[in-house]
């Protein structure tokens, strides 16, 4: 199955089902009340963890979820069948984002851990039958509220792996090689850079009682925070890593090996910092040729702790391992991997703004009057004079005299346009 890491949804939670217009009809009651029930609720759209998806592949497939709308209230008061929520399942280390017109995108959340859920989509309200309308002076309301639209957006959904150990290094330093001989994941490896094309997961067995998961990742370059080679595809998925084996090529020259080295931790700091604070073990690979033990002594007078492995003879391998697990055990857990979440910033409840577009309309932008806009019957005189004073009550018409508007002006609410009289 092809690993992938990022994906682009569409959600539209459930409208709210509608209010009724009833009566109640009863034997020796000629003349009875409102009766009409409310609308059920819409389905709201969860996001949950689940350790049986590994990958985001799936939602190259369906990419547009739709919860089920509320139902329409009945009579004698009978309130509307609520739509079922939708529960989407993601693997674990998902971190969701929302998509902001004309804005930088929302962290909404990261689903860091198994049955971790999200709401991303709230299912609309049902909206209220005419029996909540009746008053002293107005005992026989003929309108009902229509349910609310349920909320709709674009998600971006990024996976980060969850393990305890990353690999990182240049191509063919020996990552694949030694994730292979240490877990049952069984990697491609190759004698040609970049043989890695995906990050690989394997559990590392210490003990009957201990294991941990390691990650290799693909070979960095320069330049792989932004964008060279593979590496801005996968350095997020060491940002969860407790513990970082940073592996050198043991049969390039001394001068070669520090290059790379230095540039790897370049790269890592680059892309967040807080990575070079993370533990790290040096590793030099290869251990089985004469030219990588003579690196060993050079690297070991210029490095406190350098670890040296042969995949292919298994020396030091095990060494490796319980040192891993040591500082795995030692180290803190790694800090929250958003580093600059955006909040989303709501205008007050009550507030509203009021603009002239293009062609001289006055546009009214806010959430909750478009949402009572969109619950209104219009063809009701009732509900449309319900819907005025409203508006009132808030200002609206009031701030329109005071720009200018004038009888025949076109007022704009989201979808719907009214005449101004």
């Amino acid at each position: 199955m092809k690993f992938i890491d990022e994906a682009t949804v569409d959600i539209v939670a459930g409208d709210g089902g509608d209010g009724i217009v009833a009566w109640r009809r009863e034997k020796y009651i000629p003349k009875g009340g409102p009766a009409g029930g409310d609308g059920g609720h819409g389905a709201s759209i969860y996001l949950e963890a689940t350790p049986e998806r590994s990958t985001l592949v799936e939602f190259r497939f369906k990419r547009a979820f739709t919860a089920d709308s509320g139902k329409a209230g009945g009579t004698s008061n009978k309130s509307g069948r609520a739509g079922e929520d939708l529960v989407i399942p993601v693997p674990v280390g998902t971190i969701v984002y929302r998509a902001l017109e004309g804005k930088p995108e929302a962290f909404l959340g990261d689903l860091d851990a198994p049955g971790a859920r999200l709401l991303v989509a709230k299912g609309g309200r049902g909206g209220l039958g005419n029996q909540h309308f009746a008053t002293s002076v107005r005992q026989a309301p003929r309108f009902a509220e229509k349910g609310e639209p349920g909320e709709r957006g674009t998600l971006r959904l990024e996976l980060r792996l969850l393990a305890d150990c990353g690999v990182v290094g240049v191509p063919n330093a020996g990552k694949s090689t030694l994730l292979s001989v240490v877990s049952a994941a069984r990697p491609k490896i190759a004698d040609y850079p970049f043989t890695t094309l995906e990050p690989q997961l394997g559990v590392v067995r210490v003990s009957d009682e201990r294991s941990f998961v390691m990650v290799d990742v693909p070979g960095l370059i320069e330049g792989a925070h932004a964008g060279a080679g593979l590496g801005d595809r996968f350095l997020r998925h060491v940002e969860r890593t407790r513990v970082l084996v940073h592996l050198l090529d043991g049969a390039k020259p001394l001068a070669e090996i520090l290059d790379d080295k230095a540039m790897i931790e370049a790269e890592l700091a680059a892309w967040n910092p807080a990575l070079l604070e993370r533990t790290r073990l040096l590793v030099l690979a290869k251990l089985d040729l004469p030219e990588a033990r003579a690196r060993l002594l050079d690297l070991r007078a210029r490095f406190e702790h350098v670890h040296a492995i042969s995949a292919a003879t298994m020396e030091g391998v095990g060494d490796l391992i319980y040192a891993i697990d040591r500082a795995i055990r030692e180290a803190p857990p790694p800090p929250a991997v958003v580093r600059e979440p955006v909040r989303i910033e709501l205008r007050p409840k009550d507030d509203y703004a009021i603009e002239r577009d293009a062609d001289g309309a006055f546009v009214i932008a806010s959430d909750r009057i478009e949402r009572l806009a969109a619950m209104t019957d219009f063809d009701s005189d009732e509900a449309l004079a319900r819907f005025e004073r409203a508006l009132d009550k808030l200002g609206v018409d009031k701030r329109l005299r005071a720009m200018g508007i004038a009888e025949g002006d076109t007022v704009r609410i989201g979808p719907y346009e009214f005449t101004h009289s």
